[in-house]
């Protein structure tokens, strides 16, 4: 069985194209088309990211090409205006880059990108050096495991495991990634745990409960 992808280094892309600081705008535009990417990370010396260039902040110069802004928008959108001016990577980039470690777990990264909004992230060694990068796109790969994989998961790894050496019989099933639960349970105060660990299974959409309480067997002692 193949095991849930828990990190970064599973799922990112590790052949990067990137840029050096001096180089120039119209070098950034034409590698982002040739590649179809819409931001690069900017290096220095043998590979250290220092920062990430991207589309906005290429636009800027096309924003202000024949406008000239009042004094209230030159205070609110000073860095813009600067960008409006740059001419190479060092001077255009966004920095101190948003970057992300391969170890890293794929909720981590997710939770990045969502809390900044951006669509991708350089993926670095604890030396800054680039090693790759991820996307959103990256991150969705686990919901493509099949329905047979992660119902094996989920047997194996967390019934199997919470319900060991009892009677109770569990089923697993999973339909489009969504994970139904079926069968007696003795203790149903277990049900919030076993949510929360199926659901912590990479691929899982969801996870629903088909269950009855199954009756307690006691053992009695009569008195002789």
């Amino acid at each position: 069985m193949a095991h849930t992808p828990h990190t970064v280094s599973d799922v990112m892309t590790r052949t990067v194209v990137a840029v050096g600081q001096e180089a120039r705008f119209k070098e950034i535009v034409e590698t982002m088309e040739q590649w179809q990417v819409s931001a690069l990370p900017v290096l220095a010396g043998e590979g250290r990211v220092i920062g990430v260039v991207s589309e906005a902040d290429l636009l800027p110069k096309e924003e202000f090409r024949d406008a000239a802004p009042d004094r209230m928008e030159q205070r609110q959108r000073l860095a813009d205006l600067r960008k409006a001016g740059g001419l190479t990577a060092g001077e255009l980039m966004s920095t101190p880059a948003l970057t992300v470690r391969a170890d890293e777990t794929i909720a981590q990264a997710a939770r990045t990108m969502a809390r900044k909004s951006v669509k991708r992230l350089p993926v670095v060694d604890s030396h800054g050096m680039l090693q790759g990068v991820v996307s959103r796109a990256d991150l969705l790969k686990v919901f493509l495991r099949s329905d047979e994989d992660l119902a094996a998961e989920v047997r194996t790894e967390i019934v199997d495991r919470l319900f060991t050496g009892t009677a109770q019989k569990v089923e697993v099933s999973v339909e489009e990634g969504v994970v139904t639960l079926r069968g007696p349970i003795r203790d149903t105060a277990l049900l919030p745990v076993l949510s929360r660990l199926v659901r912590a299974v990479e691929g899982v959409v969801d996870v629903t409960f088909d269950v009855r309480t199954a009756p307690t067997t006691e053992k009695r002692t009569v008195a002789g």
